[in-house]
C-alpha cells in the first residue's frame, strides 16, 4: 500500500472546501494548513482538529522576500506534495510556482475561462454570472500558474441558471459542486492518475 500523499491546504476565509476535503478525503493526509488571517474559520477548525497551521502574512513578513523564504521552509519541513487553494486571497509567490511546478490546484466558481482573473473571485464571480445573463455556469479545478485562473484546466463541473437565483442562491449551488468536485480531483491527483502530457491534462481512471 502507497503511503498517503502529504497536502499542504491554503485558505483565508472560513475554510468550508478545506473542511469537506479533510473530512472526507480516504487516500490523501492533510498535514498542514496556511493562512494569511489568524482569525479566519479555517484556522479555527485546524485548531479543533489539531492540524498544524502557520499564519503567514506581511504582518510577520514585512520583507516580502522573507515572506517568500517562509513558504518554501514550512512546505519543505512538511514534505509536502500537493498544496490545494481553497479562498486563498494573496497571489502565491512565482518561486513557489516553480518548486511546486503542477503541484499547486486551485478551485473556481465559474467555467474558466469566464469569469476568471483578477478581481473575478467569491460572490463577485456569481454577480457577474447572473448580469451576463449565462443559462450555464459552475465550477473549475486548475492547475495554478502565474497568472490569475490561467493555469490548465483539470476537470469542470457545470450548473444551470436558474431565472430567479440571486447571487447568493447561485453561490450556494456552485457551492455544493465544488465540494464534489475538488474531493474528485484531489482522490486523482493523491492516486497519480492525472498526468500533463503535451501541456494537456490527461486523467487516466476514474474509477
Amino acid at each position: 500500500m502507497q503511503n498517503k500523499k502529504k497536502i499542504a491546504v491554503f485558505a483565508s476565509g472560513s475554510g468550508t472546501n478545506f473542511i469537506n476535503i479533510y473530512n472526507n478525503l480516504k487516500n490523501g493526509q492533510i498535514v498542514l494548513l496556511i493562512s494569511n488571517n489568524p482569525s479566519s474559520g479555517a484556522v479555527k477548525f485546524a485548531i479543533q482538529k489539531s492540524i498544524d497551521y502557520d499564519i503567514i502574512n506581511s504582518f510577520k513578513y514585512p520583507n516580502p522576500n522573507d515572506l517568500n523564504k517562509q513558504y518554501e521552509l514550512v512546505l519543505k519541513y512538511y514534505k509536502v506534495e500537493l498544496i490545494l487553494l481553497a479562498g486563498f486571497i494573496k497571489k502565491i509567490p512565482i518561486n513557489l510556482i516553480k518548486i511546486f511546478k503542477n503541484k499547486i490546484i486551485n478551485i473556481h466558481p465559474s467555467l474558466l475561462p469566464k469569469f476568471g482573473g483578477k478581481g473575478f473571485y467569491g460572490i463577485k464571480v456569481h454577480e457577474s454570472v447572473i448580469k451576463s445573463r449565462d443559462r450555464i455556469t459552475g465550477a473549475t479545478i486548475h492547475f495554478v500558474n502565474e497568472q490569475y485562473d490561467k493555469g490548465l484546466i483539470i476537470m469542470q463541473k457545470k450548473i444551470k441558471v436558474h431565472d430567479n437565483d440571486t447571487p447568493n442562491s447561485l453561490s450556494k449551488r456552485v457551492l455544493k459542486i465544488e465540494y464534489e468536485l475538488y474531493l474528485e480531483v484531489v482522490g486523482l491527483l493523491c492516486d497519480n492518475k492525472i498526468k500533463i502530457i503535451d501541456n494537456k491534462v490527461e486523467i487516466n481512471d476514474r474509477n
